[in-house]
């Protein structure tokens, strides 16, 4: 196949290095010349990499990097059999990119978009043949995230978000389909991992270190939840849960927090700029967490119960299959259990009561219980009966 990437940034890159590796034919084209150099190189060094760490033989790199062309001309796309654009998260810059694009690419070219945050019927619209537009989300770094959202449109013609999983498989990737709203599954559903966490730090419960110590220590995960926004940049995730709330009409399970937001207009994006929840400058020391365990089981029990209730109201209002929407939160950010099967796991009793209770203590929307989950608790069932466990 001949694929076209339009935009040659740290994911546009990363991108055509996992497509080109697949086998394909692949024009990554930016109309900075600068950044289309930058590129280039990032995508030599790491080849380089893979063959000095024996991933890929030098003949094997030498290959993938014969595969991959480098262009700043629209034209180049006349035979792709799909092109994707990885611009700035700007609807008007992407409609206007696939109007262009539509005139030079052939009839059967797939256009796809790999916006974490935007509607797919929104970018379809502007074009005159929107049921070949599907979005294809990537997670950054695109050679090392294995997952890979499929995102069919209203407009997307049947079978099309088929076709992308089988060949997102191809590319080595693990592909999932969910539906078009906002967030899709990953930014939708990990919402609360960031949200709940800073609402706990807003009200003095516990100081930042604490928080991530809880979800690392005792919750398994990667990295905790002050951590993490520091890793991915304010200026990033500030923006996906702005956009997630405006998308939602102002839902408060997605309500954006003044802290965060500060952060943001202050240029204290996290590590990128040496100063975000934590200080990274050199010589300041990293505070040290309360180690409580009871203290740290609150905070734990807390956000998880928040994030497990995103993910069963995701499956109750169909946004993806059970499985998609475990493998999407494993896969897609290393959470150390799928959230369905952690439920079967707490027990669902446990995880309503802790919802009705915060319910009761705030008596705020964002801690209202998904309908599923009572009825699951009422009829006494679970996600996984036969084996107590997801993806």
């Amino acid at each position: 196949m001949i694929i076209g990437i339009i935009g040659s940034g740290a994911m546009g890159a990363g991108i055509a290095q996992v497509i080109a590796s697949a086998g394909n034919k692949v024009y990554l084209l930016d109309k900075n010349g600068q950044a289309l150099e930058r590129a280039a190189k990032s995508i030599k060094d790491s080849l380089r990499k893979l063959s000095f760490k024996g991933k890929l033989s030098e003949n094997q790199a030498a290959e993938i990097q014969d595969r991959l062309n480098f262009t700043e001309n629209h034209q180049d796309f006349g035979d792709c059999d799909l092109v994707l654009e990885a611009v700035v998260e700007d609807l008007e810059v992407k409609q206007n990119l696939f109007r262009e694009v539509e005139m030079i690419v052939p009839e059967t070219c797939i256009l796809a978009t790999n916006t974490s945050s935007l509607s797919i019927a929104s970018i379809a619209a502007a074009c005159e043949k929107p049921e070949r537009v599907v979005g294809i989300h990537f997670f950054n770094p695109a050679p090392l995230m294995p997952l890979v959202e499929i995102i069919p449109a209203v407009q997307t013609r049947e079978g099309l978000a088929q076709e992308i999983k089988n060949m997102v498989q191809s590319w080595g990737k693990l592909p999932v389909i969910t539906k078009d709203t906002p967030g899709f599954i990953v930014n939708r559903v990990a919402r609360p991992f960031y949200g709940e966490a800073i609402r706990l730090y807003e009200e003095g419960i516990a100081d930042i270190a604490t928080i991530d110590w809880a979800m690392t220590e005792l919750g398994g995960f990667k990295m905790g939840p002050f951590t993490l926004m520091d890793f991915i940049g304010h200026d990033v995730n500030y923006r996906v849960t702005e956009s997630v709330f405006t998308s939602f009409f102002f839902d408060p399970r997605y309500k954006p927090s003044f802290t965060q937001k500060r952060l943001f207009e202050a240029g204290f994006f996290g590590q990128k700029t040496g100063r975000g929840f934590y200080d990274y400058r050199e010589g300041v020391a990293r505070p040290e967490p309360i180690k409580d365990e009871e203290l740290g089981r609150y905070i734990l029990n807390r956000i998880l119960a928040m994030l497990i209730n995103e993910a069963i109201d995701a499956l109750a209002l169909n946004v993806a299959s059970k499985e998609d929407l475990e493998l999407a939160m494993t896969k897609g950010v290393n959470y150390p259990k799928g959230l369905l099967a952690w439920a079967d796991e707490l027990g669902l009793e446990h995880v309503l009561a802790n919802l009705d209770g915060l319910y009761k203590e705030y008596h705020e929307d964002r801690y209202r219980a998904s309908p599923l989950l009572r009825k699951m608790v009422r009829e006494n069932t679970s996600f996984f009966p036969d084996t107590q466990q997801g993806v």
